[in-house]
C-alpha cells in the first residue's frame, strides 16, 4: 500500500480471502491422516499403498511453491489466486468421489498443485494491501492459520470420517472455497499479465526444482515403507533429487531471470527464518505425527478419541490471535521467537516421561504449551522473513519459507518414524537381555501369568503359550512407548539447538519496513 492511501473494508477482504484459501490448503495437507485406513479400504488400498494419499499432495504441493510467486506476476495475482482456488475446490470434490487408488492420487497431487499456489500468496497480499502498522495484524491471521489448520486437521478428519463419513474430509472444502473465490474476485485489483515473463525463463532450473524437490519428498515419505537404502526405487529416486536439487540450485544462481531469488538467503532474516521454518516443520508436524501414532499403537484410541486429544494443541491458539498483534508491537520479534520455542521444547521434554499409563489426561499439559509456544515462534518469524523486502523479494520469500517448512516436515516425520522403529527394537531387546539374566523371576512370572489363565479352565500347556506372548505383548509395549519417549527427547534438543539461529535475526526497522513495502 502507498503512503496516504486509506485503508478500506476491501482490503482487509482482500487479506481475507488470500488466508481463507491458505486455511484450507494448510488443513488438507493433515486432514486424511486420521482416517486413511478408512478411505484406503474404501478405494481398495493397502496401508502401504493408501500412504500415496498424503504422499501425492505433499510432491505436487511443494513443486508448485517455488513457482508461485513467479507465475501470479506472470499472469496477475488476481486471475492466478482465483482460477487456482476454484481449481482447488473441484479436485476436493474428485477426491469425495474417487473409488479407486490411481484416481485418489491423482486428485491429491491437483490438490496438492493448487492449494500450493494459495499458501504464500496470503503472505504476499497481506505484505501488499496492509500499511506497515496494520501488517502485523496480517500477519498474526496468516501465522494462526499456519498453526492452528495443521493442529486441527486430524481432529477435524477423525470427527467426518466418525460420524458422517470420509468423504466430508473433501466435501468440507466446498463453502469456504466458493466464499474465498467471491472475496478474491471482489477484492484483489486486476492486473495486466506479463506473459513475455515466459519467455526466456529459467525452464532447466524449473524442470530441475520438479524433480529434485519430488524425488526428495518422495524418499522421504516413503522411505521408511521402502526399506530405504535397501530399496533400488528410494536409491534411484535418492539420487535423482540430489542431482535435480544440485542443478536447481546452480541455475536460479546463475540465470539472467531466475523464477525465484534464492540469493535472499543472503539476507540474515530471510535465512535464518528459513532455518527456524524448517525446525519448526520438523517439529510442529512431527509432534502432529508422534501423538496420533502413540495414541493408535500403544492406548488403541480411533480417530476420534485421537482428534480430542489432537486438537488441545489447536483450540487455545484461538485465543491468542488478538494478543499477537499487541505483543509484535510492543516486544522484539526475536524474543517472541525464542519463547515460543522453548515453550515448545519444554513440552517435548514432559513427554520424555511417558509410560503405558500415559494418555489423554497425562498429555494435556505439553499439548497446550504447544498451543502456546507455536504461534508465539511462527508469527513473529512470518514477519521477519519478509521485514524490508519489495514486493517481488516479499512473494520470493514467503515461498522459500513454506518450501522449508514442508521440507522440514517431511524430514521430521521422516526421521521420527525411523527412531520409533529403531528405538523400540533396541528397547526390547535389553529390556529381554535384562530379564534372561534373572532367569528365577522371569519364570515366576510366567507361572504366575500361567496360573492365571488355567484358573480359567486353559489346559497347562496353553496357559504357559498364553503367559508367554502376554509377558512379550507388555515387554514390546514398554519398549515402544520408551521409543515414543526417546523422540520427544531428539526433538526437544534440536528445538534448543536452532536457539542459536536468532543470534543471526536482526530486528525489522520500521522505517525500512515501510519503504520496502511501498517498493515494487
Amino acid at each position: 500500500m502507498k503512503p496516504g492511501e486509506e485503508l478500506t473494508l476491501r482490503d482487509w477482504l482482500a487479506v481475507g480471502g488470500g488466508i481463507l484459501g491458505a486455511f484450507m490448503a494448510i488443513l488438507d495437507i493433515q486432514i486424511t491422516n486420521a482416517s486413511l485406513a478408512e478411505i484406503g479400504g474404501a478405494i481398495g488400498a493397502t496401508p502401504s499403498e493408501g500412504s500415496w494419499i498424503s504422499t501425492g499432495y505433499l510432491m505436487a504441493e511443494i513443486i508448485v511453491i517455488p513457482l508461485t510467486g513467479w507465475l501470479a506476476r506472470t499472469f496477475g495475482l488476481r486471475r492466478f489466486l482465483s482460477i487456482n482456488s476454484m481449481a482447488f475446490v473441484g479436485f476436493s470434490i474428485l477426491c469425495a468421489l474417487s473409488n479407486s487408488l490411481p484416481e485418489m492420487i491423482l486428485w491429491r497431487a491437483g490438490q496438492g498443485i493448487t492449494g500450493g499456489v494459495l499458501i504464500p500468496t496470503a503472505i504476499t497480499i497481506v505484505r501488499t494491501r496492509l500499511p506497515v502498522d496494520k501488517q502485523p495484524m496480517g500477519v498474526a491471521l496468516f501465522g494462526m492459520v499456519a498453526t492452528f489448520a495443521p493442529a486441527i486437521g486430524p481432529t477435524v478428519g477423525g470427527w467426518l470420517t466418525e460420524n458422517w463419513s470420509w468423504h466430508y474430509i473433501f466435501y468440507l472444502n466446498i463453502v469456504p472455497g466458493i466464499a474465498a473465490i467471491a472475496i478474491q474476485l471482489y477484492a484483489l485489483d486486476k492486473e495486466k499479465p506479463r506473459l513475455e515473463e515466459l519467455v526466456g525463463a529459467d525452464w532447466l532450473g524449473i524442470a530441475a526444482m520438479a524433480i529434485g524437490f519430488a524425488s526428495l519428498i518422495f524418499v522421504l515419505e516413503e522411505g521408511q515403507r521402502e526399506d530405504w537404502f535397501g530399496s533400488p526405487v528410494i536409491v534411484a529416486a535418492s539420487i535423482a533429487s540430489f542431482v535435480g536439487i544440485a542443478v536447481f540450485l546452480i541455475s536460479e544462481l546463475t540465470a539472467d531471470k531466475p523464477f525465484i531469488n534464492l540469493r535472499l538467503f543472503k539476507n540474515p532474516s530471510v535465512g535464518g527464518s528459513g532455518i527456524l521454518m524448517a525446525v519448526f516443520g520438523a517439529t510442529a508436524f512431527g509432534s502432529v505425527y508422534l501423538i496420533p501414532a502413540y495414541l493408535a499403537q500403544v492406548q488403541g484410541y480411533n480417530a476420534q478419541q485421537i482428534g480430542e486429544v489432537v486438537m488441545w494443541s489447536g483450540i487455545p491458539q484461538l485465543f491468542l490471535l488478538p494478543v499477537m498483534p499487541f505483543l509484535m508491537k510492543r516486544v522484539d520479534a526475536r524474543l517472541l521467537v525464542g519463547m515460543g520455542l522453548i515453550l515448545f521444547a519444554v513440552s517435548c521434554f514432559i513427554n520424555v516421561d511417558m509410560s503405558p499409563d500415559t494418555a489423554m489426561d497425562q498429555l494435556l499439559l505439553p499439548q497446550l504449551l504447544r498451543a502456546a509456544g507455536q504461534p508465539l515462534a511462527t508469527i513473529p518469524l512470518t514477519q521477519l522473513s519478509v521485514v524490508g523486502l519489495t514486493r517481488r523479494d516479499t512473494a520470493d520469500s514467503a515461498g522459500i519459507t513454506s518450501v522449508m517448512r514442508n521440507l522440514g516436515a517431511s524430514i521430521g516425520i521422516a526421521m521420527l518414524s525411523t527412531v520409533v522403529q529403531i528405538r523400540e527394537q533396541v528397547h526390547f531387546s535389553v529390556i529381554a537381555e535384562a530379564m534372561s539374566q534373572n532367569s528365577l523371576k522371569l519364570q515366576e512370572r510366567l507361572q504366575g501369568m500361567a496360573g492365571m489363565f488355567a484358573a480359567k479352565g486353559v489346559d497347562l500347556s496353553t496357559a504357559t503359550q498364553q503367559g508367554t506372548a502376554m509377558l512379550a505383548n507388555q515387554v514390546r509395549r514398554s519398549a515402544t512407548v520408551m521409543a515414543y519417549a526417546d523422540s520427544f527427547w531428539i526433538l526437544g534438543v534440536c528445538i534448543c539447538v536452532s536457539l542459536l539461529t536468532l543470534l543471526i535475526l536482526r530486528k525489522p526497522s520500521a522505517g525500512a519496513a515501510a519503504m520496502a513495502a511501498d517498493a515494487h
